[in-house]
């Protein structure tokens, strides 16, 4: 059994009952960050345990593919999904907040 940052699990809590949510901004960046229904899924769809074992994915946008550590403090990290276990994992932000407040804010998100 996955255990989540409390940061990520009360976020879970705030959408609960939805597959996922679409958090995008002005510019059309953002991303669709999953809710608990479709988070075996995605990460049995992507053989995410396979290639980055450390780590769970919680969301996408396109090839991109977001992740939380496991057993880690809740920051949350990036990496192409075509590039799982071959380039290392990129920091996003510091928790899934952080994140969603950055994406609504606008400009370059992920450098």
């Amino acid at each position: 059994m996955i255990k989540f940052p409390p940061l990520y699990l009360k976020f879970l809590e705030n959408i609960e009952g939805e597959e996922r949510v679409d958090v995008f901004n002005e510019a059309g960046a953002g991303a669709y960050l999953y809710g608990r229904a479709a988070l075996a899924e995605r990460n049995k769809t992507y053989e995410v345990a396979l290639y980055e074992p450390n780590f769970y994915m919680i969301g996408q946008d396109g090839d991109l593919g977001f992740f939380i550590k496991l057993n880690s403090d809740g920051a949350i990290y990036f990496n192409d999904l075509g590039a799982l276990g071959s380039a290392p994992m990129r920091i996003a932000e510091r928790d899934i907040f952080a994140l969603i407040e950055k994406i609504k804010e606008g400009g370059e998100i992920f450098l």
